[in-house]
């Protein structure tokens, strides 16, 4: 009460008393903290009701008003005084003590304002940086401690400041054996004197020396280490930054935790080498990012819906907002996985902001600690929930990912590094890789989609060694054409109603059994327009009007649908194609690829040919497209589409010339499509009413006529549906590319 009374006094006799010199003012109210230490008897009472929160607010605006007085970058006397006098060192050392209670937070709280309201830099000074690197080790020592808020706002104007002048950072980067300097005191008269030998307590000597927490004029310290003098480049450096920072990012309070987060990003993106190294070596960054992914990612629900894990939102870390009255109604695990998934959405952003060495070192943790140690686990064992489950957390992160070294490091998880064409003899080498690849062709349809759709946003990252690892390798070499030296009499035509390259239906088994009279004497295959003797021009693009109509004449009349129903035409797929092949010609800029085929004298054509694992299980899965559920063809002919759209030569030779002549044994896409459509003809023999219930069940999908008694045949019809659209889609491309090509 007495201690109340006395400070509302003191401040009315400030307020009246004339003004002093700024020096003298601020002299004054140093003078006035460092008294109280030696007059008070009440070292319990809280600072609060004290006069020393009132005078370090009047220091600071006195140190405030002096810069505004003075020129840019000039230091005035009272700024002299505080760093000669070392009052930051003091003030850390009542702030360590918390003596009265409460005095940790005032002294954050004048460092925060200090650094923050001061525009000349500071922290170059070793009288502020050392007292700043000492009060940074308190930090985040106890979670929930009542001074969080303080501290947490302390440290992030210490990024602040080092994000402002990286090379700065330096100062932070302590020694391991030792502290970069000590605690001092400051004389409590006016004389200046060195005080009296350490001792252990806050309080005053005989003489009237202010003496706090055992320090001594050399501004060494018994309790924090002195600076041992062994050079940094001899012994590990500790950065004791980042770890009050990932102290209090496990702070209960989320605020705490958002604003330590954001002080790391910070600090990752600081550009000196020597920072970025103590911080991914010499700190717990690398482990605190993977095992929370980790303990987040073990929390989930061990099956989760994959609609649900698809269309979840609410993904940003620092805006993590929680609902008891939504996530009660939502489904179970919402909560855990939208945490999971906020925290990998934090790795991504911190890796994407991380210097370059940074960057790398902590996406390798992630690949290491918790791709391989959690993840591969998971999509290797044989429980067809937790595959799906798994699958589909994986792939959710493929599509949230957007920073390259952590993209790098999931492709190399998923598929490996190796370049060399593949071989039936190797597809095993990386077993992940194989075992994704075979999900492809599971016998879950629903662990299929999902591993094609995995593989679908994969093919649509900017890392180029995705479609080399999975398609480009094994056509580099372009021996899956046979070549034939150019002849006028024969050059490129189609002989006997076949175009060249196609397979020979004839010695196809499908038609062993097939009837003279249900034969269609191939027409629906020389409805493919002949291949003119100028169809290969200089640039090796065969004529495209060939090439589209060869695609939409494939699906013979009878099996098409499409033009009964109006906005199905081909049109439709142009706009599409056209936007589509320009954001992958975005994506592929920067990989150098090649304007034109290898050419064909320079391949080593005698190698035998093997498609690779990837293309393999997607042409089989095409070539059963008649057989398969609907929603399977959706995905496995939207895979195939994105590989077309591709400006890479070989691919577009390989999937979408249907005139590349093919070696012995070696089938492309098109080749692939003309053995479907050969079956398809046979079937449609055996099948009444065909094209009415074809109508009937595009009608259907199409939401234009309601659900009826089941159509006979209806797995095989909803292929011939898929069949025609994608032969469209096809075309479309083919016609964007050819157009693209040949504009300047």
């Amino acid at each position: 009460m007495f201690s109340r009374i006395s400070s509302i006094l003191q401040q009315a006799v400030e307020a009246l008393a004339p003004s002093l010199p700024l020096q003298e003012d601020f002299v004054y109210h140093w003078k006035a903290i460092t008294h109280y230490y030696i007059e008070t008897t009440d070292d319990k009472a809280p600072v609060t009701d004290t006069n020393i929160p009132s005078h370090l607010e009047q220091m600071l605006d006195i140190l405030v008003q002096e810069e505004n007085e003075r020129e840019s970058g000039e230091t005035g006397p009272c700024m002299e005084y505080l760093l000669h006098h070392k009052v930051l060192e003091t003030l850390y050392t009542l702030g360590k003590a918390d003596c009265p209670p409460g005095m940790k937070q005032q002294v954050l709280m004048f460092y925060t304002k200090l650094l923050g309201r001061i525009k000349q830099p500071l922290l170059p000074h070793i009288n502020v940086h050392r007292p700043v690197q000492k009060l940074i080790r308190l930090c985040g020592e106890v979670l929930a401690n009542p001074t969080e808020n303080e501290e947490i706002q302390f440290l992030c104007i210490v990024c602040a400041k080092l994000k402002q002048d990286p090379y700065l950072v330096n100062f932070f980067l302590e020694n391991s054996l030792g502290g970069l300097g000590g605690n001092v005191e400051v004389p409590a008269n006016d004389t200046g004197q060195s005080p009296p030998p350490p001792d252990p307590s806050v309080g005053a000597e005989a003489d009237g020396t202010l003496n706090v927490s055992g320090a001594n004029a050399s501004g060494s310290s018994t309790d924090d280490g002195a600076d041992s003098g062994v050079s940094a480049n001899h012994v590990q450096q500790d950065y004791n930054l980042v770890n009050s920072l990932l102290n209090l990012t496990k702070s209960p309070d989320g605020r705490i935790a958002v604003k330590a987060c954001e002080g790391l990003m910070l600090l990752v993106s600081l550009p000196e080498p020597a920072a970025a190294k103590c911080l991914t070596q010499n700190t717990s960054l690398c482990e605190l990012l993977t095992d929370r992914l980790t303990s987040l990612y073990r929390a989930l629900p061990q099956s989760i819906d994959p609609l649900d894990i698809e269309t979840v939102e609410g993904i940003n870390w620092g805006l993590d907002s929680y609902s008891v009255k939504e996530d009660a109604s939502a489904f179970p695990g919402k909560r855990a996985l939208i945490s999971f998934l906020s925290w990998f959405d934090y790795c991504d952003q911190l890796i994407k902001e991380a210097q370059r060495m940074a960057a790398a070192t902590m996406a390798r943790s992630v690949r290491e600690r918790f791709l391989i140690g959690v993840i591969e686990p998971q999509l290797m064992q044989t429980s067809e929930i937790g595959i799906l489950t798994a699958t589909s957390l994986l792939h959710r992160i493929v599509r949230q990912v957007t920073s390259d070294a952590l993209l790098e490091q999931i492709v190399c998880f998923l598929l490996g590094e190796d370049r060399d064409p593949e071989t039936l003899s190797r597809i095993q080498k990386i077993p992940l890789r194989h075992r994704l690849i075979e999900h492809c062709n599971h016998i879950s349809e629903s662990i299929s989609i999902m591993t094609l759709r995995l593989f679908e946003h994969l093919l649509q990252k900017p890392n180029e060694h995705i479609l080399y690892n999975l398609v480009l390798r094994n056509l580099e070499e372009r021996n899956y054409t046979e070549y034939k030296p150019p002849c006028p009499e024969d050059k490129d035509i189609v002989e006997n109603g076949q175009i060249a390259g196609a397979v020979d239906l004839e010695e196809d088994p499908i038609f062993t059994d097939m009837s003279p009279e249900n034969t269609l004497s191939k027409e629906w295959l020389s409805s493919s327009p002949p291949v003119t003797p100028d169809h290969q021009k200089n640039d090796g693009k065969t004529e495209v009007h060939k090439i589209v109509n060869s695609f939409l004449c494939l699906v013979p009349d009878e099996a098409k649908s499409s033009y009964h129903v109006e906005g199905t035409g081909y049109d439709t797929y142009l706009r599409d194609a056209h936007r589509q092949f320009r954001d992958y010609c975005a994506i592929c800029l920067r990989w150098d690829w090649p304007g034109s085929a290898k050419a064909i004298e320079k391949c080593n054509l005698e190698a035998p040919f093997f498609e690779g694992h990837f293309l393999k299980v997607l042409f089989d899965r095409m070539g059963r497209i008649l057989d398969q559920p609907y929603d399977v063809n959706l995905q496995v002919t939207s895979v195939l589409s994105k590989l077309s759209l591709f400006p890479h030569p070989h691919i577009h030779e390989f999937l979408l010339d249907p005139y590349v002549n093919l070696a012995p044994g070696c089938r492309s896409l098109f080749s692939v499509i003309v053995r479907v459509v050969g079956d398809l003809m046979v079937r449609i023999q055996r099948i009444p009413d065909f094209t009415p219930k074809l109508l009937l069940v595009r009608k259907r999908l199409l939401g234009l006529e309601p659900d009826g008694p089941i159509v006979d045949h209806m797995t095989l019809l909803e292929g011939v549906i898929v069949l025609e659209e994608f032969c469209k889609e096809l075309a479309a491309i083919a016609f964007v590319k050819y157009h693209s090509s040949t504009t300047p």
